[in-house]
Parts: structure tokens; sequence; C-alpha cells
């Protein structure tokens, strides 16, 4: 299963550190399930996008895989993925980015023809193979169409998916330079939140996350004395606060940090695909590990 992860310390800028893939495996071990991908996307003072992301196989040297950015922004965006569709190349790997924004996507969207002429023009906005850029160039669209309101912008895609094509899962996180938004939907996956005061939960300690299996650990000392917001695909430490996003919530951390949220999408979808409705390699790519 894709692994998502979004931070926002707005206004205040963080200094963190993200180990990607830092799993303790052996190859014949990798070879298996190894991650497809692994990306981090954040933001320069000037708000200019900064993306390191990179396509990863299980053949790769481990060392390669194990990869740490340490970075500087209010707002954070990771990924690590199960491909599903498209092929292990940069241009597959998340986040994506387009006019400014960063996402990523967990979860599995079928019809891709129909979405490509829906797209139009649009479709120009997309310069790989996936689902999910696809999923980010209609929400791109329709924030436009919404005058640059990006909450109306998802919750209008996700409709328009939702009531015509196969879909596994819309779980996606989105983020400027100083805001975060997050859709659970249907409720096939789990996202979580944590409305993470300064210190966390004993009120002195710096913040350090880590996933299950390792595919993912994020530390800031400069959470120590700061509060954030934080969205992952799992409960990534001991903190009473998480909790699961509801199906069909769409959430936004706005530039005060103060969080807004609604059930956009209460009805599921039209056509709601199960594991067995899957091709092998996607369903595989949907299963928790």
């Amino acid at each position: 299963m894709c692994r998502l992860f979004g931070l926002s310390s707005a206004p205040k800028r963080t200094h963190a550190t993200f180990w990607l893939l830092d799993a303790p495996d052996s190859l014949s071990v990798q070879s298996h399930r190894d991650p497809d991908g692994a990306g981090l996307g954040y933001f320069a003072p000037d708000g200019s996008v900064r993306v390191h992301k990179a396509p990863l196989a299980a053949y790769e040297d481990r060392a390669f895989a194990a990869q740490a950015e340490e970075a500087e922004s209010m707002t954070f965006l990771a990924h690590v993925r199960y491909a599903s569709t498209g092929g292990l190349q940069p241009r597959n790997t998340h986040p994506f980015e387009q006019h400014g924004r960063l996402f990523a996507h967990n979860g599995v969207i079928e019809g891709l023809d129909e979405l490509d002429d829906h797209l139009g023009q649009d479709r120009s906005l997309v310069q790989g193979d996936t689902d999910s850029e696809r999923f980010f160039a209609l929400i791109t669209r329709e924030i436009g169409h919404h005058d640059g309101d990006v909450a109306a912008g998802i919750e209008q895609a996700a409709r328009w998916i939702a009531g015509r094509l196969p879909v596994y899962s819309l779980n996606l996180v989105l983020i400027t330079a100083d805001e975060l938004w997050a859709l659970r939907y249907p409720d096939t996956h789990r996202l979580y939140v944590l409305d993470r005061p300064d210190g966390g939960h004993h009120g002195d300690r710096h913040l350090d996350h880590s996933g299950t299996g390792g595919h993912m650990r994020v530390r800031s000392s400069s959470l120590a004395d700061a509060p954030a917001v934080v969205i992952a695909s799992e409960r990534m430490d001991d903190h009473p606060g998480w909790r699961p996003l509801q199906p069909g919530e769409l959430l936004h951390v706005g530039a005060d940090l103060r969080i807004d949220s609604t059930v956009v999408l209460p009805d599921r979808p039209v056509h709601q695909l199960t594991l067995g409705d899957l091709r092998p390699d996607a369903a595989e790519s949907q299963q928790a590990t």
C-alpha cells in the first residue's frame, strides 16, 4: 500500500529530516514487496517548489533506497509508492507538481480513457502514465473553474470520478507553500490526522514519527516548541490524538494552522472496486504491508 505523509507547521518554517524506505530487509525479501518509488516535496522561502523523488526497484542498491533529505518548509508532502498504474520511472513517482501545488494519492482509478476524454486539453498537465496524476489534473482544472478554491476543486473532481469511473480509493494529500488539504474516500484505506501541540503529547519532545516496516521516518527538532498538523496513512507514534478521517471527509489546514473539515462525499462510489476486481499487480499494491 502506498504511504502518504503531510505536515504543516504554518506560519512557522520547520526543519525536518525524512528517511524513506529505510527497512532492514534482505534483498531476497525485498524482491517480493519492495516499494516502487519515494518522493518528498516542500517549498523554499520564496515559495518555489522543491521535489526530490526516485523510482526504486527491489533489485537496486538499498543504500540508494535509504535516502535522507533535510529540508525547511511550512508544509511537507512525502509518499512511498507501490505501483498500480504506470511504470517505475521518475515521471510516475509522487508527489506531482501542477501550478505551484504538490499532490500525492493512494488508491486506484480505472476507466482512464474516459478520464482522458473528460480532461481534453487539460490532459497536457499530465507528464506520466498514472491514474493519480490524471486525478490531480482534474483537480487543477476544477480549482480554476472555482476561482482558485482548492477545496471546491478537490470535491468536484472526486465527485465526478466517484459518479462515473470504477474507484478503489481516492485518498490524497495536497499542499501549497502554507496550506494543506487531505481527503479520505471512500472507507477502503484509512487516513489519519494529528493536531499536534507544542512538544507533542508530553509537551517537551521533538517530532519523531516512524511508520510500520520502516517505510518512512520523520524527525523535526523544531517542533519541540511549535505546533503542527500531521496527516499519515497510519498512526506513526503513540500520541493519543491521532484520529482517522471519516469516509468522504475533506480536511483543510490553513495558513494559521486552523483545521476545518467537512464530509463532502457521503455516498459510496457508483462503481466501487474490491481487491478481487483489480489486476493482480494493482491488488498487491493496495494491500497493507
